[in-house]
């Protein structure tokens, strides 16, 4: 592990380190049996950078997401965020460190059905210090003529997009994907990656998104691959594909 965090850190020096993670382990117990999720995960992500973590379901990688977004916490090591230890801060620095520097896409949607998009994307803006209007958040991911629309009138791609659009909203720092086109088909799926890398581009938001799908790690400017709770390897692109040139 030494050599591999020889080879992404220098390549990364000049950049800020946002998050530290260092030996975290993570352990949960189901009655009298140990499910161990992470093994000792030594980690840096540094400031614009766009992060894959690549790895097979029950690798451990949600596991480790959860971590740095601060909605689960380590059983054993330290995770810091531009050093603050978010492994010793109580719920409640969790929630105002959740609240001011993340933002969180998942798998599905999780809009509100009664609520237009608009109006879905403001539930963020409402609570947030320093947030983008709704409609600003819209735009940057190509919604700007379905915000008045409810989420039954949208597609799978564009309801993504809305999730997308209330996660970037309140300007986070940190944008944590997880399986974000696993519920879409490969041409949707593309629109969505092309708001995510949008989104890290023009904001220079921290950007680290989870998949099973290795096509996706193409696009990215380094890929994490994490099998049994560990990293495996680490590797550099030398060579960012846009989404669209992306073979699934």
């Amino acid at each position: 592990m030494a050599d591999q965090e020889q080879v992404y850190v220098l390549a990364d020096s000049a950049r800020d380190t946002v998050f530290a993670a260092r030996g975290i382990t993570k352990v949960y117990r189901m009655g009298e049996v140990e499910v161990h999720a992470l093994r000792g995960v030594d980690l840096d992500l540094f400031q614009g950078e766009f992060v894959v973590m690549l790895g097979p379901s029950g690798s451990g990688k949600s596991t480790l997401l959860n971590i740095l977004g601060g909605l689960d916490v380590p059983s054993a090591g330290t995770v810091s965020y531009r050093g603050n230890d978010l492994s010793a801060a109580d719920e409640r620095g969790l929630t105002l460190y959740r609240r001011r520097h993340v933002g969180f896409v998942f798998q599905f949607y999780n809009l509100i059905p009664s609520l237009t998009a608009r109006e879905n994307v403001a539930l963020v803006t409402e609570i947030a210090t320093d947030p983008m209007t709704p409609e600003q958040a819209l735009e940057i991911v190509g919604l700007a003529d379905r915000m008045d629309h409810f989420p039954a009138q949208l597609s799978g791609g564009q309801q993504q997009r809305v999730a997308i659009a209330r996660a970037i909203a309140k300007r986070p720092e940190v944008l944590l994907c997880d399986e974000p086109t696993g519920a879409l088909d490969i041409t949707t799926g593309v629109v969505v990656l092309e708001a995510i890398e949008r989104v890290n581009r023009e904001l220079g938001t921290t950007t680290c998104v989870i998949t099973h799908n290795a096509a996706i790690s193409r696009m990215s400017d380094r890929v994490v691959h994490i099998a049994d709770g560990r990293i495996a390897r680490v590797d550099l692109n030398p060579t960012k594909l846009a989404p669209k040139e992306l073979q699934w």
